[in-house]
């Protein structure tokens, strides 16, 4: 029945993969029943316990020794310690969790609550200006333990550097003005603009927050010390450290370190073709003339492959321009095709 099934829902559009791990199986198990013509699923699972399982008398002491009234307010990780303390062994921290969980008395019980840092909002970028990314980076100065501040904000749809600064120091304040020059040079109205951020101090510094509001754009953070969160900027930054010429010594000025950065920006904007987009430059998506770079693109190569179409065996490479961008996406899943008979 299982091979049946599996075959109906592969029938009915799904991957036969996701199919068989739906049931606990992999497809090439399945592939194995096909061949030898085994029929239906024949495991059988273990044929005897453990030698080393815990009696129903073990299990009931771990859960009386944990709901004493010295030990109950307390976690495994305490218990197990202060009962070798009296010399006394009940059992070890993972079987106390295990027995304490499978009796659904793992449930956090004080008034206070752990803290949970929630997963940074979706947002989606379909235009340049609506979400942007900044963060600050340090640079190595001629004083050991001493950095210059790269301040650096990008635009997530047209991945164009859209503001920068380097400072003494990070501060709120240095924040404020580099992004209130970055939002006027891109004459960004008030609501349109998403800026992304990490949770450094300067970045939810009310100095900074005050002005985001005064100008009507706005915040979102990532989850304490989750880089992943922001990941235009950190991708952003890579590239900067690991471009051929950025200095191995320290830069000996702060005008040096800003003669660099902005040589780099202008390679960046408008010499590199980024592969976040279709091989374009940023400034040239950020402006609207990726369509006819991409339209032109893919003439040539349909041209190519009408002049040798036997050198061609499937479609031409993509040059359509990429669409929306999506900075923290909500994970979907992949639906499968429905079974026919549910599986018991």
């Amino acid at each position: 029945m299982i091979v049946t099934l599996i075959d109906e829902a592969v029938a009915g559009g799904a991957r036969i993969e996701k199919a068989a791990a739906l049931l606990g199986l992999t497809a090439r198990t399945v592939s194995r029943w096909k061949d030898t013509d085994l029929g239906d699923d024949r495991r059988r699972g273990p044929s005897s316990s453990p030698g080393n399982k815990l009696s129903p008398e073990e299990q009931e002491r771990v859960l009386t020794t944990a709901n004493l009234p010295e030990y109950r307010n307390l976690s495994p990780r305490q218990i197990v310690p202060l009962l070798a303390d009296q010399g006394t062994y009940v059992a070890s921290e993972s079987t106390f969790y295990r027995v304490l969980r499978e009796a659904g008395q793992l449930e956090h019980r004080q008034h206070s609550r752990p803290k949970r840092a929630r997963k940074p909002d979706e947002h989606v970028a379909s235009g340049p200006n609506q979400v942007w990314s900044w963060d600050i980076t340090y640079l190595r100065s001629p004083v050991r333990g001493v950095f210059f501040y790269l301040y650096l904000a990008v635009d997530v749809w047209s991945r164009k550097i859209v503001g920068w600064s380097i400072r003494h120091e990070e501060s709120a304040e240095y924040a404020r003005d580099f992004l209130t020059q970055a939002i006027a040079a891109e004459g960004v109205d008030r609501g349109e603009l998403v800026l992304h951020a990490d949770n450094g101090g300067p970045m939810k510094g009310s100095t900074l927050l005050a002005t985001l509001q005064r100008l009507g754009v706005v915040p979102s953070f990532s989850r304490p010390s989750v880089s992943d969160d922001n990941p235009f900027s950190e991708a952003l930054f890579r590239t900067l450290k690991y471009r051929p010429g950025f200095p191995r010594k320290p830069f000996q000025s702060l005008v040096e370190a800003l003669q660099w950065v902005e040589a780099f920006v202008a390679w960046y904007n408008d010499e590199h073709l980024h592969s976040g987009i279709r091989y374009v430059t940023p400034s040239d998506r950020h402006a609207g003339r990726d369509t006819a770079i991409l339209a032109r693109r893919h003439a040539v190569y349909t041209t190519a492959r009408r002049r040798t179409p036997t050198r061609w065996s499937g479609p031409t490479r993509n040059w359509t321009p990429v669409g929306d961008v999506f900075l923290n996406p909500i994970k979907r899943e992949t639906r499968v095709a429905p079974l026919a008979t549910p599986v018991h």
